[in-house]
C-alpha cells in the first residue's frame, strides 16, 4: 500500500494499493495510443489543452492547495502560490511555445534547409513531493505542448496529490491516457523505462537517486533530464544593500520550510559586512511564524516527513561539533508533527557538514570570507551547481563575477527561481539537461534536419 500521511498531525489521510502489472500496462498502452494521435496535431491545437488546464486550476485552486498543504505539508499561502505558478506556465507556453517550434530554416547549398523539431514519444517523469504541482506540471507541460505523452510516476507521500494530476488533465479535456499516473514503488521504475514505448526521462530528486535514474536510462539509451540536488550559495559582498540582502535571505532559505533544490543554503558573507548581515538574519529569522500550515500566518510548517527531520537535526548537531556556531534555532519542536525550530549556524567552515552537505530544511549557515575571491572559490568549492544568488552594488563587477560561478543560474541582487521564461537546471551533481524556456520545450524533441535538393552549386 502507499500511504498518505499529514506531516503536520501524524493522521493518514488516504491509502492506495499499489499498482499491478495490469494497471501498469494498461497505463503505457493508454499513454503510447494517445501519443500516436496527439504527435499529429499542430502546436497551435495542442495549446488549446494548456488553455484549459491554466482554467482548470484557477477554478480549484483552493481545493488542490488545501490537497499540497494537507499531504506534504507547504503552508497554504505557498501552496495556492504554487497552483497558480502552474496556471501561469501553462498560459506561457499556450501563448509562446508554437513559436518556439517553428521550423529553423538554415541556409545551405539545398533548395531548402531546415531544422524541425518533432516529438519523442511517452515521456516518464518521476517527480519529488517538495512541489507535488509545480514540479510535474514544470515537465509536463513543455512535454505535451511539444507532441509527446507522459506517464507521471510521483513521490510515495504524495499520492492524493498525483491522482488529483490525472483527474486535472481529463478536467481540461485531454485526450484519455495522454497523461497517466502510476502508483508504484521506486523499483518498479526500471521495468517501465526499459519498456520501449517509453521514450525518455524526466527526473527531479535527490542526486543518489538520479544516478541509478540516469544510469538505467543510459543503458537504454533514452534521453534525460536531472535537475538533482543542491548546495545553493548566497553570496553578499560588501558593497551589498546588507538590510534587503538579508530580507530576501530569509526567503532564500525557509521558503517551503527549506525544502527546495533551490532554496540558498550556504550564505557566503565579506567579512566586513558579515556581522551585520547575520544579526540581521537572526532578528528576522526569530520572528517567523511556525505553525499549523493551514492556517494564515504560518510561514514555517512542519517538514514532509520524520526521516528528514532527523537527517537534517543530526547536521545541525555534527556542524556545531565540528566548531558552528548556533546562533538561533537548531532543535526539533515539541507540538506534534514534524517541526524543526528555523536555524542559522555561524562561523561555519567549509569543510563542515552544513557546507559540504546539503541540507534540506529550515538551517542556515554563515560562512565567513575575506573578499570576492574567496567568494566564488567558497561558493564553487561544491559537488552541486544548481542556483547562486550573488548580492552586490558594483553591476559591472556583478557581470564580471556572475560568469565565474559555476551553477546553471545566477540571480544578481535576487531569489533565485524558476520562470517558464527562462531555463532552468544545473550541472557538476546537479543533473544536466534544461526545463522551461525555449530549451525545455526542445529538450524532448527530435532536432532533425530536413535538406531538400537539389543542390546549389557552389
Amino acid at each position: 500500500m502507499i500511504h498518505s500521511v499529514n506531516p503536520a498531525t501524524g493522521e493518514t489521510l488516504a491509502s492506495y494499493p499499489v499498482h499491478d502489472a495490469a494497471a501498469i500496462e494498461h497505463t503505457l498502452a493508454a499513454a503510447a495510443s494517445a501519443q500516436s494521435a496527439w504527435r499529429n496535431q499542430l502546436p497551435t491545437a495542442r495549446a488549446g489543452l494548456l488553455t484549459s488546464l491554466a482554467r482548470v486550476l484557477r477554478e480549484h485552486k483552493e481545493e488542490y492547495a488545501h490537497l499540497i498543504t494537507q499531504e506534504m505539508g507547504k503552508p497554504l499561502t505557498e501552496a495556492t502560490g504554487e497552483i497558480e505558478k502552474c496556471a501561469v506556465t501553462c498560459d506561457y507556453y499556450a501563448q509562446h511555445g508554437p513559436a518556439f517550434l517553428e521550423d529553423d530554416v538554415i541556409a545551405s547549398n539545398a533548395t531548402d534547409s531546415r531544422v524541425v523539431y518533432d516529438p519523442l514519444g511517452v515521456l516518464l517523469a518521476v517527480m519529488p513531493w517538495n512541489y507535488p504541482f509545480w514540479q510535474a506540471m514544470r515537465a509536463a507541460v513543455p512535454a505535451l505542448l511539444a507532441g509527446n505523452g507522459v506517464v507521471l510516476k510521483h513521490a510515495g507521500n504524495v499520492p492524493q496529490c498525483a491522482l488529483a494530476l490525472g483527474s486535472l488533465f481529463a478536467r481540461a479535456g485531454a485526450p484519455e491516457g495522454l497523461f497517466g499516473v502510476l502508483l508504484i514503488e521506486s523499483t518498479a521504475v526500471r521495468a517501465i523505462i526499459e519498456d520501449p514505448r517509453i521514450a525518455a526521462v524526466t527526473f527531479t530528486g535527490s542526486t543518489p537517486v538520479g544516478r541509478a535514474i540516469a544510469s538505467q536510462a543510459g543503458n537504454a539509451l533514452k534521453k534525460q533530464v536531472l535537475e538533482l540536488g543542491g548546495s545553493d550559495p548566497f553570496i553578499v559582498l560588501a558593497d551589498a544593500d546588507i538590510p534587503a540582502a538579508a530580507k530576501a535571505a530569509v526567503k532564500a532559505r525557509f521558503q517551503n520550510t527549506g525544502q527546495s533544490c533551490i532554496s540558498a543554503k550556504r550564505f557566503i558573507v565579506e567579512d566586513s559586512v558579515a556581522d551585520e548581515f547575520a544579526d540581521a538574519l537572526c532578528e528576522l529569522t526569530a520572528k517567523l511564524v511556525v505553525g499549523d500550515p493551514m492556517v494564515a500566518g504560518t510561514e514555517i510548517g512542519p517538514m514532509a516527513r520524520a526521516n528528514l527531520r532527523d537527517e537534517l537535526h543530526a547536521q545541525v548537531l555534527a556542524t556545531v561539533a565540528e566548531g558552528g556556531v548556533l546562533r538561533i534555532g537548531g532543535h526539533m519542536l515539541p507540538q506534534t508533527g514534524h517541526y524543526y525550530a528555523p536555524t542559522v549556524i555561524d562561523h561555519v567552515g567549509v569543510d563542515m557538514v552544513a557546507a559540504r552537505q546539503e541540507t534540506f530544511g529550515p538551517v542556515a549557515a554563515i560562512i565567513r570570507v575575506r573578499d570576492e575571491t574567496q567568494a566564488v572559490e567558497v561558493a564553487n568549492s561544491t559537488e552541486f551547481g544548481l542556483g547562486a544568488a550573488l548580492w552586490i552594488g558594483d553591476m559591472a563587477r556583478a557581470q564580471r563575477l556572475s560568469r565565474q560561478i559555476e551553477a546553471g543560474a545566477v540571480f544578481v541582487n535576487g531569489v533565485v527561481a524558476s520562470d517558464a521564461r527562462l531555463p532552468f537546471g544545473g550541472l557538476k551533481q546537479s543533473g544536466y539537461g534544461r526545463e522551461l524556456g525555449p530549451q525545455g520545450l526542445r529538450e524532448f524533441t527530435n532536432t532533425k534536419t530536413v535538406w531538400t535538393g537539389p543542390a546549389r552549386q557552389a
